[in-house]
């Protein structure tokens, strides 16, 4: 039976399931969810993920929530898995356990937060929250510092020192590229002075591609339109600041 994927595509942990069964050559069915239409909180879902999130998979009877454990499984399950991205190694394994876990309270919290109060929470019916924003600006900060200097050390170009990829890459490339939906500006001044980090995403992306865009490109879309209703509401506020010009009757 052929494995099912409930995500969606704006869900930074579903794009992460979709891209490893994609460059692994894993034959599933995406279902999709759409959490803008709260999708995930209906009945039928409900009875698939009690706690009401994406994503999630079933393999035959076999069900299963959380994308790190998910990650896992398929890596362990599917034959033809390469062994970089899920090591048989006891110890390489328990290295990638170590960002996993950490990724949760650090980087997820700052980068979510930050999107959701800055950009994603009108589109969502709710309200943007500065001091929400503020708080996770500076968890995101040291989380993305606590990458740069101590997970990306090392000879090779992914983390803890790897020359391949592992679904701890994978997990975290995919959260950090939610910052993607910023304004140029803001995405530059966030992820602009961690420079390994910078070229680790890009490593990420080339060991995936093209699958990482494809996959990827609902984000893309989003950002383009974010940006003309910017741009549109920067031409509207130039306008209304314009007086009229006074004519003279002389």
């Amino acid at each position: 039976m052929k494995l099912k994927v409930y995500a969606d595509r704006m869900s930074q942990p579903s794009r992460a399931i979709l891209i490893f069964c994609k460059i692994n050559g894993i034959e599933f069915e995406e279902i999709h969810i759409e959490l803008s239409k709260r999708q995930h909180l209906s009945p039928e879902f409900q009875a698939i993920n009690p706690l009401k999130k994406v994503p999630v998979i079933v393999d035959g009877r076999y069900k299963l929530f959380e994308s790190h454990a998910i990650l896992i499984y398929i890596a362990s399950a599917f034959p033809g898995v390469a062994n970089h991205w899920y090591p048989a190694d006891a110890s390489r394994k328990a290295k990638i356990h170590s960002v996993l876990d950490w990724h949760h309270l650090n980087l997820r919290r700052g980068a979510a937060g930050y999107v959701l109060n800055t950009v994603l929470a009108p589109l969502l019916g709710l309200p943007l929250n500065a001091q929400a924003a503020a708080e996770a600006e500076k968890v995101l900060a040291s989380s993305l510092s606590t990458i740069e200097n101590i997970w990306l050390k090392g000879d090779g170009p992914f983390l803890l020192g790897s020359f391949r990829p592992s679904i701890a890459d994978l997990s975290l490339v995919c959260e950090i590229m939610q910052l993607q939906l910023l304004d140029e500006k803001d995405h530059d001044r966030i992820i602009g002075p961690y420079k390994k980090v910078q070229q680790w995403i890009e490593s990420t992306k080339n060991a995936t591609k093209p699958h990482f865009d494809e996959v990827h490109n609902v984000l893309y879309k989003l950002k383009a339109r974010l940006s003309v209703r910017q741009s549109s509401k920067a031409d509207g506020q130039i306008k209304s600041g314009i007086k009229a010009p006074i004519v003279s009757k002389m």
